[in-house]
């Protein structure tokens, strides 16, 4: 697709960062423009025409606050301190094209997890962008670094189901059950995986949908082992 069909899907929207109330626009993706090509088990969603992941991440130049478009808005009082104490001297502006690919979004998306790291933002958040991450290395398919991501987005899930109130990120209790036997059953933790799934299984709140993708996923692991 060429640049000019693929601005036509793009707008420019008017952001205040929640740190220094700087203004800038950041390239948006048109609500009706995105086309749903396939859906992975892991939740990613592949997408034609133009990809939303790629668009996610929004970064304020002024201060270097980066953060993904849910969150950019919802930092407290004392995160905003600490992005200006751990996060702005170590800033460098930086420029991005209007039209991003798979390696500027992940640029972007390890902007944002190191926000994360440097003000302590919730576990599930860490998880969140890690596996954004991992997706986008499966589109360049680079599997050592998907690899890599998925680890961090399992730990970041497996404190974040312990210790922080549903739904996370959308993400009903049922769901990121499932999620973690998937996460483990794609990184080889098996016996990991299959403890998951069946608790997805047998929780009486799992949806009839996110049990049928538990019981696919315990039937992988079983034929690859036989």
């Amino acid at each position: 697709m060429s640049d000019t069909s693929i601005l036509n899907h793009l707008f420019d929207k008017q952001i205040v960062c929640p740190v220094c109330n700087s203004h800038f626009k950041a390239k948006t993706v048109k609500s009706k423009s995105p086309r749903v090509i396939s859906k992975d088990s892991d939740f990613f969603i592949r997408y034609s025409v133009v990809n939303p992941y790629f668009y996610d991440v929004l970064i304020c130049n002024s201060c270097g606050y980066a953060a993904m478009r849910s969150d950019f808005e919802k930092l407290k009082s004392h995160k905003k301190e600490l992005v200006l104490s751990n996060v702005t001297p170590k800033w460098k502006p930086r420029e991005y094209p209007h039209i991003l690919d798979e390696k500027l979004a992940i640029e972007r998306y390890k902007l944002a997890l190191l926000n994360a790291m440097l003000i302590d933002l919730p576990n599930s958040t860490k998880g969140m962008i890690s596996l954004k991450i991992a997706w986008l290395n499966r589109l360049l398919d680079n599997n050592i670094q998907e690899t890599l991501f998925l680890k961090q987005a399992l730990e970041g899930f497996n404190t974040a189901y312990m210790t922080e109130i549903f739904p996370i990120y959308g993400l009903q209790r049922d769901s990121l059950m499932y999620l973690l036997g998937e996460l483990n059953r794609r990184l080889g933790n098996n016996q990991d995986a299959l403890q998951w799934y069946s608790k997805t299984i047998v929780n009486t709140n799992s949806s009839y949908k996110i049990k049928e993708m538990a019981r696919v996923g315990k039937d992988l692991i079983k034929t690859a082992n036989t």
